[in-house]
This record gives C-alpha cells, sequence and structure tokens, in this order.
C-alpha cells in the first residue's frame, strides 16, 4: 500500500495542473495583408472625391489601400484596389440604399414602385419612403436603342423567355413597354449597353421577379451616360 501511494504521488507531481493546455501558448501572428498594388483605372478620380482622397486622378498607395478596404465591405472580388467602374456604380448603390435624400427623385406613392435611374444605372423598389429592393446596379439601353422613360407598368412576365429578335435568354422578364423588359443576364452589367432593357444580375433579376406583380408601376429617369437620350 506504501509503495501505491508513493506512485501516485511521483506521478501527481509529472502531470501538470492544466494538461492539456500550453502554459505560456502565443497565439500565431496574422499573415499580413500582402501589398496594394493596382495602378490608375478609368474612375480613379470618382472614387478618390467619394471617399474624400486628393483627387488627382493618379493611384497612390493610400488611394489603392482605400479603395480596396471599400471593395472588402462591399464584397467585391477581387478586392485590388483597382478603381473600377464595378467599384463605383456599387459604391452609388450602397450610397442610396444609406440616404433616403438620395432616392428622392423617384416618385413617393401608397403602393410599390420600381425606381430606374438611368444615369446613375441603379435600380431599387420603394412603398412611400421605404425600400422594399434595395439599390443594385443595371444595364440600360446603348445609343439609338436607350430605355424609354416616364411611368410604365408591368403588362407580361415570362420566367424563361427567349428573345427572338436579338436570340438571346431573358431569364426573369417582366415586360413594361413592348419589348423592353426587366430581365436578367450573365453578361457583363458594366460594359456597352443592352438593346433598350434592364438588364440585372441574375440574383438580382430572380429576387426582383419574385417580388414584382403583373401591374406594378416603375418610374423611369436619367441618361444612361454615353447616349444621346
Amino acid at each position: 500500500m506504501r509503495w501505491l501511494l508513493s506512485s501516485i504521488a511521483v506521478l501527481s507531481l509529472a502531470v501538470p495542473a492544466s494538461a492539456g493546455t500550453a502554459p505560456h501558448a502565443v497565439a500565431a501572428p496574422r499573415s499580413a495583408e500582402p501589398p496594394c498594388r493596382a495602378g490608375t483605372a478609368p474612375y480613379q478620380r470618382e472614387l478618390e472625391r467619394e471617399l474624400r482622397l486628393p483627387v488627382d486622378g493618379r493611384q497612390s498607395a493610400a488611394d489603392c489601400a482605400a479603395i480596396r478596404r471599400l471593395q472588402q465591405r462591399l464584397g467585391i472580388r477581387p478586392a485590388d484596389g483597382s478603381a473600377t467602374l464595378r467599384t463605383y456604380r456599387l459604391l452609388v448603390a450602397d450610397q442610396v440604399k444609406r440616404d433616403p435624400a438620395a432616392r428622392r427623385a423617384c416618385p413617393v406613392r401608397p403602393y410599390r414602385i420600381t425606381c430606374v435611374d438611368l444615369t446613375r444605372q441603379i435600380l431599387w423598389a420603394q412603398s412611400g419612403r421605404r425600400l422594399v429592393f434595395d439599390p443594385v446596379p443595371i444595364r440600360s439601353g446603348r445609343d439609338g436603342l436607350v430605355t424609354r422613360g416616364g411611368w410604365q407598368r408591368i403588362y407580361w412576365k415570362n420566367r424563361d423567355h427567349y428573345s427572338t429578335i436579338y436570340h438571346v435568354p431573358m431569364p426573369y422578364a417582366q415586360f413594361f413597354n413592348g419589348g423592353q423588359a426587366l430581365h436578367g443576364t450573365r453578361s457583363d452589367l458594366f460594359s456597352s449597353g443592352s438593346g433598350g432593357c434592364v438588364n440585372l444580375a441574375m440574383d438580382d433579376a430572380r429576387r426582383l421577379y419574385e417580388l414584382l406583380q403583373k401591374g406594378d408601376r416603375l418610374f423611369i429617369w436619367g441618361t444612361k451616360p454615353g447616349t444621346g437620350g
């Protein structure tokens, strides 16, 4: 018995009080973010202005870092600090979402309105002053095929429409004026323009299709940059 007690005592001394935990463990250092190396891009001045940076149209290390932080906040990939049109448009959409004054060009009515701002190339839906569909980027009609403005009404919906004029799919199509419709596209929203329709990213088009109903009103205003109307 005396031998057993002595063995237990030795074992007790050999095992640390907090077994399995290193008493002086140091957390592994986080890997440093790689340097921001994007050069000057087409929307340099616009993003410098919006981010309250020195506006000189030339990318600096501070500009690159600030734009990259913005891209990370907005979930833009890649977040490389480049002053792209996509980054600028998503920033504008975020500002319109946050600031009710930025939505005042769209009429306030007690019913739901889909607001299409051709100048800023964004769309949202509101009921009264309440947002019911957050602002998202769009692509409207190119020069010579501009999207028709003013009050419009959705008169037909087709989830799997195919254009026999342009021979392209028009998923989640919601027609509002002749052959012009809100619909999804897999093409780049930030280049060129549509044939008159209001193009949205596929997920945005699907969500808007599920929200709106036949008879819903749209208000379209402004001028797409680079077009005559």
